[in-house]
């Protein structure tokens, strides 16, 4: 198997908006590499965009476990967390991602939205 080629037909998939298929391309992949940190971000960005929330998970905290200054993974943990209604959870992510990216609006939106729900709305 050509796994460049198979990375770059998962990412045609992926920005086509067809993340199930991504994964199951990038799935093999990132089983023959697992310490391509770049599969494996796609492949939770795919897992995520697909609601295979638990898989993407799994994928996200290997990335944080392999590189905790990686901020977009905590954020892309964060908001799988958050969509897991596991706010708390979620929080601790999206505050390390802020702080390491603040400027990034998204990043700090996420935060805001989900300390608000920790907080009860107050």
């Amino acid at each position: 198997m050509d796994l460049l080629a198979e990375y770059r037909r998962a990412t045609l998939f992926f920005e086509a908006g067809d993340p199930t298929r991504a994964a199951r391309l990038l799935e093999p992949i990132v089983e023959a590499e697992p310490d391509n940190a770049a599969v494996r971000q796609l492949l939770a960005r795919a897992y995520f965009q697909s609601a295979q929330l638990n898989r993407a998970e799994k994928q996200l905290r290997e990335l944080v476990d392999r590189d905790p200054s990686d901020h977009y993974a905590h954020h892309v943990l964060g908001r799988t967390l958050e969509r897991l209604n596991r706010h708390a959870d979620a929080l601790r992510h999206l505050r390390i991602a802020a702080a390491m990216h603040w400027g990034n609006d998204d990043y700090r939106t996420a935060l805001r939205r989900v300390e608000t729900r920790v907080s009860g709305g107050r």
